[in-house]
């Protein structure tokens, strides 16, 4: 079991778009195992693989026992209205804002083999599924706040003893 160490905002993979996966060889494999063990940790929902200092598109989630990964993801649906949900990231610990995400989305892409899989759902999977993409998108969730919550996020972002300036 490898847990692989979270990198924190301000590294810069975090704003980097990831690139596609075209190699589907034993290494693809050794990041999708990584991310399936980094994101059992409890408390964790989803890994992007940019959080863990890979620039390829991929992700693990692990909500309600529901334990997964998907490899070029593509957010290809959501619905119903955005809405404020409580939202952190493993990228910037111990800070949770109220965030806008759809009440449902889907997200298609490839499993290990090449074959056409997609994953869908509503609640946190659903929110889950929207904060991943937008990490492999070389976005992290404050930037997507209402203004004053992201000034608000920024000043304690700053002053956290985790913060490193890049």
């Amino acid at each position: 079991m490898t847990v692989r160490p979270i990198r924190l905002f301000g590294d810069p993979v975090l704003r980097s778009r990831t690139d596609r996966v075209v190699h589907f060889d034993a290494s693809l494999r050794a990041l999708v195992d990584d991310l399936l063990d980094t994101v059992q940790v409890p408390g964790r929902a989803g890994v992007a693989a940019n959080q863990i200092g890979v620039g390829l598109a991929v992700f693990s989630y692990n909500i309600d026992g529901d334990l997964g990964y998907i490899i070029n993801p593509q957010l290809v649906e959501v619905r119903g209205d955005a809405e404020p949900v409580d939202e952190g990231c493993l990228s910037v610990p111990g800070l949770a804002y109220p965030r806008r995400r759809h009440p449902w989305a889907r997200v298609e892409g490839v499993d290990l083999d090449g074959n056409a899989v997609a994953v869908e759902g509503e609640g946190l999977l659903a929110q889950a599924l929207q904060h991943e993409t937008d990490h492999l998108e070389g976005r992290v969730y404050v930037e997507g706040l209402e203004p004053e919550l992201k000034r608000e996020a920024m000043r304690a972002i700053r002053t956290a003893d985790w913060f490193q300036r890049p």
